[in-house]
């Protein structure tokens, strides 16, 4: 059994010792202590929280132990029920709730479950506010509410259609030229909450024919849940064989988006966000914002707009911190994560669905054609595992100074940016291993780098 407690939230598989899994009591600990924070910066007063979960089979059984809890800390909770972590941080600030809780372990498989905390903005919670949230969680020094000031608990299930009304009414999403195009898709939802939501948003922006694949929300994964092209083959396969324009998978949460083109070719997740950026682009100039860890394809759409890039730390608080701060009007992560700012400060593949089509249907062109229209790169992701004692951060620096006439980005990890391609190196805070991500012009010469590196670290850490 697993348990990892983070400054993001608190994630882990279902079952086991209390402290060695996701169990009752490691729930009603955490939440416990992420409500007494939240109750703290609100002077002690009692709040409203936002409660919703994706459809993994753990979830209505994490739900009412999170709600039970945050009842007995005195808060009032408006449970979503099924839902999408988009959906509820656009439910929070629209609801003037204090926070959020989303129940969803994203993309890891069905016996994992996890709790992201949301602030009062529908926006993770800030890396200092996280570890509060720990720290309190450990200590256990927060007080349960007498009986007379028990918080309530009211259910709204109105939000996935209120957040595909949303996502229709946006400036940019053109619901008419969708309909025009006569697309049709097919849809893999892994079976959660996606299977819901995403076939009615298709119907609402005008897609003339639905073809649905695993939305049936019962958390019964039928496969590897990362929308990644190895667990896609089903996907591809029904977009050929039913004559789609392209193909469409969420992750169970619904903020990363996959598409398939029509000859069953993966679009690419790292062009999700390309593809998206053009579109706003084009319309909307403005500074876009990637992570260090995301193709360099983004960088260059973004220049032949004459726009300002910017590449983050990895982690959607650090892209939406840096988005802020240069005011992007457009940013995510190399995943399939769209964070569109006029909409919210969050992934949500709803929005970038809507982008996307009607960037598809206004090019007239092809899925698979629109794709080859933007620079190619290849990526590989690759590890080296260390021996637990190692200094990480002093091998590190070794490759720095090994580098140093290069462009090197030490905000996370090392960055090392040659002519047409780089190589990004970051220790993992779990585990004793280096995860090295290279891009290149080619596939065999972003092999060629990872391995190059994997070598040059493994003959450093003897």
């Amino acid at each position: 059994m697993t348990l990892i407690k983070s400054i993001s939230g608190i994630r882990g598989t279902i079952g086991g010792q209390p402290g060695d899994g996701l169990t009752p009591i490691d729930i009603v600990k955490f939440t416990s202590g992420f409500a007494a924070v939240r109750m703290a910066q609100n002077n002690g007063a009692p709040i409203n929280v936002v409660v919703g979960r994706d459809a993994r089979i753990s979830g209505e059984l994490v739900s009412r132990l999170v709600i039970a809890t945050l009842q007995s800390m005195g808060c009032s909770v408006i449970d979503l029920g099924l839902s999408t972590t988009p959906t509820v941080e656009l439910a929070v600030p629209a609801l003037q709730a204090n926070a959020g809780i989303i129940l969803t372990a994203s993309h890891n498989p069905k016996q994992w479950n996890a709790l992201k905390l949301l602030n009062e903005k529908g926006e993770f919670i800030s890396a200092e506010e996280g570890q509060q949230v720990l720290e309190m969680a450990e200590q256990g020094s927060f007080e349960y509410a007498s009986v007379d000031e028990l918080g309530r608990c009211e259910e709204d299930h109105s939000w996935l259609q209120k957040h595909v009304a949303h996502v229709c009414e946006l400036g940019l999403v053109d619901t008419q030229a969708i309909r025009n195009a006569g697309f049709t898709v097919v849809v893999d939802a892994v079976n959660s909450s996606g299977g819901i939501v995403i076939p009615e948003l298709l119907e609402q922006l005008g897609v003339k024919t639905v073809h649905r694949l695993y939305c049936e929300p019962n958390g019964v994964f039928p496969h590897n849940p990362e929308p990644l092209p190895e667990h896609l083959t089903e996907l591809s396969r029904m977009v050929v064989e039913s004559g789609s324009d392209l193909g469409i998978s969420v992750d169970p949460d619904v903020d990363r988006l996959a598409l398939v083109c029509e000859d069953g070719r993966m679009f690419g997740e790292e062009y999700t966000l390309v593809a998206v950026s053009d579109y706003v682009l084009k319309h909307t100039p403005g500074a876009t914002v990637s992570n260090l860890s995301s193709t360099r394809a983004l960088r260059d759409v973004t220049q032949n707009y004459n726009q300002r890039y910017t590449a983050s730390a990895v982690g959607e608080v650090n892209v939406v911190e840096e988005m802020k701060i240069t005011g992007a009007v457009i940013g995510g992560e190399g995943n399939g994560g769209i964070i569109y700012p006029e909409s919210h400060y969050g992934r949500d593949a709803l929005v970038g669905i809507g982008l996307f089509l009607t960037h598809l249907a206004k090019s007239g062109k092809r899925c698979s054609e629109l794709r080859a229209s933007y620079p190619a790169y290849f990526m590989a992701k690759k590890k080296v595992a260390l021996n637990p004692s190692m200094d990480v951060d002093a091998l590190l620096a070794q490759v720095m100074d090994r580098y140093k006439t290069e462009k090197l980005t030490t905000i996370d990890g090392v960055k090392i940016d040659f002519d047409d391609r780089w190589v990004h190196l970051r220790k993992s805070n779990t585990e004793p291993i280096i995860r090295i991500y290279t891009e290149a012009p080619t596939e065999a010469l972003a092999e060629a780098l990872a391995t190059q590196f994997i070598a040059e670290l493994t003959q450093r850490a003897k």
